[in-house]
């Protein structure tokens, strides 16, 4: 009998797996902090004979060189992809013995990547599950257009072909087993579900159901924008990624934090996002622990900067390390936990900023219909061409930093889709001095809320 556990990165929207047999096992796309996968394995009471890649990364920091060095597995990566390490390569058609009965069979599925392959797990010469990377995912693809602009649609174009491969060879009810689409930038949508089998995803892929024309003009016309930090993660990978740290950072008083910010260092609060508001170090940022703080933070931050993290508690600081780990953001440089009060001197004093809800917003408007207000929209270009405020400003989070002297004098009024992203640009506008309420609230309460709506091709503002 053979098992397939999946490993949750619900920061950065990705899973991992560990499958095998009774003995041994294979780990399909590890995260850069193995301890979760070598301790799965532990549970399971199997050695880990090979780690496998689907692919050369692009939106996290593989642990798969580190991982096999540590159990002495075999590293096998898609023989066309250029790294700089030893490893096992991978040709369509390869197939390795995971233990007694498994085996691990390459199908090349370029598209996401021009080396992509997929890994189809077989019981007894029996497909039973594929490990699909970013192939074909659930409901969607991978997106093609993190490689090379050029190669875009020729990408787009493999896409269509390596997910009618995979539905040509494999049975109905062959389990798909994608890493990205859980929340991941990687993937060219949100994933449809929670499971699947290339059965369901016949009848409900674009890229099974469209032909390879309406499926490209969709696609590309779907592509959102990049996360920064992936013009990091693809040249790691292929440099082989040093082993993760995550001993605890130098710990900062307040004194240090004092001269960090004044360095221009970036101090970033990980408590929620109602806790900042109500009070925090002047110039620091809020990037909530509960929140996608890998994939915000990193996609924010200018790459190298140095970063000093203010946590609740030493386990909300050893969660938020390990995330940032998983993009490359390996040390911060110092740290404190506790409360504000602990985080300024006794002769500075705490700043706060106001919360409200899209009804306060509306309220504010039938109080004084002339006054100027600023409200400024922090979704994607995406979601905003769904419909968005009249007469608000926008920018994109991603662009915020240093775009943000582009808005008007006046306290602004700042709103994403649920508030999240309101709380970090809030925080940004905040520690540049600026007066702003932070609209935490879902965007579908705008309309409701009597605000005037516009509706259509996305304007320029």
């Amino acid at each position: 009998m053979f098992f397939i556990d999946a490993l949750e990165l619900e920061g950065l929207g990705n899973r991992s797996y560990l499958a095998g047999g009774a003995h041994t096992a294979v780990a399909v796309d590890p995260p850069r902090d193995v301890d979760q996968v070598l301790a799965v394995a532990a549970r399971r009471g199997v050695r880990i004979s090979h780690v496998v890649e689907t692919h050369v990364h692009n939106d996290y920091v593989s642990g798969g060189l580190d991982l096999a060095r540590l159990t002495g597995a075999a590293y096998l990566v898609p023989a066309a992809a250029r790294v700089s390490f030893d490893r096992t390569p991978v040709h369509d058609g390869d197939t390795v013995t995971v233990d007694v009965g498994i085996a691990l069979r390459a199908l090349a599925t370029p598209g996401h990547t021009p080396h992509h392959t997929s890994y189809v797990l077989e019981e007894r010469g029996a497909a039973v599950a594929v490990f699909t990377g970013g192939s074909l995912l659930i409901g969607t693809v991978g997106r093609p257009d993190l490689v090379e602009p050029r190669l875009t649609e020729e990408l787009a174009r493999a896409q269509h072909a390596s997910a009618h491969r995979l539905a040509a060879e494999l049975p109905d009810e062959t389990e798909v087993l994608p890493t990205h689409g859980f929340g991941s930038f990687c993937s060219s949508a949100q994933a449809d579900g929670d499971a699947t089998t290339i059965g369901k995803e016949k009848v409900g892929n674009d890229a099974l159901v469209q032909d390879v024309d309406a499926f490209v003009a969709g696609l590309l016309a779907g592509l959102d924008d990049v996360p920064a930090y992936y013009a990091h993660m693809g040249p790691a990978n292929a440099a082989g990624p040093a082993p993760v740290d995550l001993t605890a950072p130098p710990v900062a008083d307040a004194a240090d934090i004092a001269a960090r910010l004044a360095a221009g260092e970036w101090v970033v609060d990980l408590r929620n996002r109602i806790a900042f508001a109500r009070g925090h170090v002047a110039g620091s940022f809020n990037f909530e622990a509960d929140g996608k703080i890998a994939t915000y933070l990193a996609w924010l931050i200018p790459w190298g900067k140095p970063v000093t993290l203010l946590a609740e508690s030493p386990e909300q600081l050893a969660q938020a390390q390990r995330e940032l780990a998983r993009v490359g953001i390996d040390r911060p440089a110092a740290a404190a936990t506790g409360t504000p009060a602990e985080w300024i001197s006794a002769n500075e004093e705490l700043r706060s900023f106001p919360r409200a809800t899209f009804a306060d917003l509306a309220d504010l408007a039938a109080l004084d219909p002339y006054e100027h207000r600023i409200v400024l929209d922090v979704r994607r270009d995406s979601e905003r061409a769904d419909g968005w405020i009249k007469d608000s400003i926008h920018i994109p989070i991603h662009q915020l930093h240093r775009r943000r002297r582009e808005l008007p004098a006046g306290v602004v009024w700042v709103h994403c889709a649920g508030g999240m992203r309101a709380g970090i640009a809030a925080s940004l506008l905040d520690a540049a001095g600026r007066d702003v309420v932070a609209v935490d609230d879902s965007f579908d309460a705008a309309r409701s809320a009597g605000l005037p709506m516009v509706t259509g091709p996305r304007s320029d503002s």
